[in-house]
């Protein structure tokens, strides 16, 4: 495509490095930790999943938004990266689906872009390195003063981004997968048993919500900021810890309340933020991964099965810090970080991945009817008590 119509930006990371491209979205300057993310598809899903909040995302494949964007397939009410990078940029999208150009939606919605630079070296950069903050700009093209600005942002580690993604209001979620959408006939084979479960949003994704919903769940969302006391009058049958962005150890305030949801001795299920969240309440350490997992194509498995799954996180738990009352279900198999725990005695499990994948691989779709059987289970055993 023709650059000549096309504004000049610049990228700098926080090591001095610096790559000179093209526009494309909203101008100005932003400033955020840059990632990479390996799918081939799913560039909108990415850009609007809460979990990216803070970061400016690369994306490997080489070509991005030649199917546009449409409102089934944003994870949230907007764009919540920093930041775009890509390598070529499709300003004419052609797919049925399409109701805009994905330039003129991040410009709709004040995000900086910028491709034409070598997003491989860039990524083998960020792999060798380690993810650092950085810039894009099309005001400051002087490497020497975006670099002033990059070094002087905060670092993503001890960052607590969940308030700028959570929700603000209690509300109830009742849309389930699009029927034509439907992948699992384990959703479609419910029989009709309606479970309540509490969502605590520490950025939830909508996929997660209709997969909850199709397994049979009336999901009542509250902000990261709810009590358990709050939470436990609701009297659900469940509770799930949602995804989310920044660092899980700053989350005190979730963690907290996840270790007084623990004595309830509700089943509760986490995933990404919501596993780390977990894992800190039972006593575990987080730390910080070098690049973080971000990708469709993430295989997770322990004995027997593997499991590709779709991640996206920059922390991991600790193993050598688990509780003798935690077991390790699932471990990343590239590098053997954990990827699923759940407790030995209490009806409580999460995983490192997204079971709910949109746009894919659906693997780990099951996970949703075990925590939808983990109820049923403590509800008969209520009857019976009772």
């Amino acid at each position: 495509m023709s650059l000549s119509a096309d504004r000049p930006a610049l990228l700098v990371l926080a090591d001095g490095t610096s790559y000179r491209g093209w526009s494309f979205g909203a101008t100005g300057t932003t400033i955020g930790e840059v990632v990479f993310n390996t799918g081939m598809t799913g560039y909108q899903e990415v850009l609007t999943d809460p979990s990216y909040c803070g970061q400016i995302v690369t994306f490997t494949y080489p070509e991005l938004g030649n199917t546009g964007v449409n409102p089934d397939d944003e994870e949230s009410q907007r764009p919540q990266v920093r930041g775009a990078i890509a390598r070529n940029i499709c300003k004419r999208p052609s797919n049925w689906r399409s109701s805009q150009s994905l330039p003129d939606y991040l410009t709709q919605n004040n995000i900086p872009g910028i491709y034409g630079i070598d997003t491989r070296a860039l990524t083998r950069k960020i792999r060798m390195v380690g993810a650092m903050n950085g810039g894009i700009s099309t005001e400051i093209l002087d490497p020497a003063e975006l670099l002033a600005q990059v070094q002087a942002a905060p670092s993503m580690k001890g960052l607590n981004l969940v308030p700028e993604v959570s929700t603000s209001t209690v509300y109830e979620w009742t849309e389930t997968t699009d029927p034509h959408w439907e992948f699992s006939p384990q959703a479609l084979g419910m029989n009709g048993e309606t479970f309540t479960v509490v969502a605590l949003d520490f950025g939830i994704k909508r996929n997660i919500l209709r997969r909850l919903a199709s397994y049979g769940c009336r999901v009542i969302v509250v902000p990261a900021t709810t009590s358990a006391e709050e939470i436990l009058k609701h009297n659900p049958d469940g509770i799930f810890l949602s995804n989310g962005p920044g660092d899980p150890a700053a989350v005190t305030q979730g963690v907290e309340t996840t270790k007084q949801l623990l004595s309830s001795e509700k089943p509760m299920f986490g995933i990404c933020l919501g596993h780390q969240i977990l894992g800190l309440s039972l006593g575990s350490d987080t730390f910080k991964l070098k690049f973080g997992h971000r990708g469709l194509n993430q295989p997770a498995g322990l004995t027997g099965q593997v499991e590709i799954t779709s991640q996206n996180h920059s922390f991991a738990l600790s193993d050598d810090s688990l509780s003798s009352e935690v077991e390790i279900t699932h471990l990343n198999l590239n590098d053997r970080t954990i990827a699923g725990l759940r407790h030995k005695s209490l009806p409580v499990f999460s995983v490192q991945y997204h079971p709910e994948a949109s746009p894919g691989p659906h693997d780990a779709d099951y996970i949703f009817k075990q925590f939808v059987e983990s109820m049923r289970e403590a509800r008969t055993a209520s009857k019976t008590a009772s």
